[in-house]
């Protein structure tokens, strides 16, 4: 009876802080278009019907196809170098619940808990789970962290800013930290077993954890902790092609979801140097990952906006903010919320 009230109002907690991290997203994505709209595009706002155009529209729907197959695969392939395969109807589910939670939650690796709880519910093991994970999302920062110093450094559009004039320090800080966390995540695992088994051993002396439920914790922490070191190096040690996959699917990942600025542009007519608009967006997603609100809401719309407006128009630029997070996470949010939803109803009538 206890079990079951306790599970309950977790339940209700998780969803009511999913509601206010919503709320908050919704709020900060308002915050940073009218940030947009009054201090980079000189109060200006038109809509363009170039960008309904046939030929603008394929190319945003191939595009779109491509950035979620992708993003799918790069997951799938991760899976396969640990010796899991799933369907591939599962991964796609996944895809868009990730986009959900990643984006209501802060910092820009929040959806890794829910991928892991979803992978968990389809039978891989926590720690396989929460590696592929894991290794998913630093291919990605490998990627980012790695092209970042290097458009701040050579990109003229971002030549005497703040974040550029300021790339020593700061940059170093922020890459080193993020890339020693995960470095310690991978290669050093047992070194976390220490410091978590005194959080729950702190949670139990506040009478947070009862004796039972603290046992059992600190049981699960340890095993799914030594599983996910062994998990690392069992996909060091997969097979290449899959290895490889997982590392080619990731660059199309993030080569997509960098294009869709440059395809809007092209379709309103500009006459658009594709790789600075790439490394505009590289940069951009940089400050994502650093950001504390919920899928960087408010600052990515900020800092796209102040990135681009030597470039778009003043009229164009709010137009080309709000269709670029509306194609690659607004659209992604809705339908990972109705998967969930689904998902859920799923599970809460399937007899335990």
């Amino acid at each position: 009876m206890t079990e079951t009230t306790d599970s309950d109002y977790a339940k209700k907690t998780s969803w009511r802080r999913l509601l206010v991290f919503s709320l908050i997203f919704i709020a900060m994505t308002g915050i940073g278009v009218y940030t947009v709209f009054d201090r980079f595009a000189g109060r200006s706002f038109t809509f363009d019907s170039q960008l309904l155009s046939p030929t603008t529209v394929l190319a945003v729907i191939a595009l779109l196809a491509v950035y979620f197959l992708s993003d799918g695969l790069r997951l799938h392939y991760a899976l396969r170098a640990l010796g899991h395969k799933l369907p591939f109807k599962v991964l796609f589910r996944l895809v868009f619940i990730n986009l959900f939670f990643s984006n209501v939650t802060p910092m820009a690796t929040g959806g890794g808990f829910a991928q892991v709880w979803y992978l968990h519910q389809h039978g891989v093991p926590m720690g396989r789970a929460t590696a592929a994970t894991t290794i998913r999302t630093v291919l990605a920062v490998a990627f980012i962290f790695s092209l970042t110093p290097v458009f701040l450094l050579t990109l003229d559009a971002l030549q005497g800013r703040t974040i550029a004039g300021n790339v020593g320090v700061a940059l170093a800080v922020f890459i080193a930290l993020y890339l020693g966390f995960f470095a310690v995540l991978l290669f050093r695992t047992h070194w976390l077993i220490g410091p978590l088994s005194r959080v729950l051993s702190g949670l139990h002396r506040m009478h947070l954890l009862n004796e039972s439920r603290h046992r059992r914790w600190q049981f699960r922490a340890r095993r799914e902790m030594l599983r996910f070191s062994r998990s690392f190096g069992d996909y060091l040690s997969g097979r290449p092609l899959f290895i490889g996959l997982s590392i080619v699917f990731t660059a199309l990942f993030l080569l997509s979801l960098f294009s869709f600025p440059a395809v809007l542009m092209f379709g309103l007519g500009y006459d658009v140097d594709y790789l600075s608009s790439l490394g505009l967006l590289v940069v951009t997603t940089f400050i994502m990952y650093f950001s504390p609100t919920p899928g960087a809401s408010g600052i990515s719309e900020g800092v796209f906006g102040s990135f681009f407006r030597d470039i778009l128009s003043g009229n164009h630029l709010v137009l080309v903010t709000v269709v670029w997070r509306a194609l690659t996470i607004y659209l992604g949010m809705i339908i990972g919320l109705m998967v969930l939803q689904k998902e859920l109803l799923k599970n809460h009538r399937t007899p335990r």
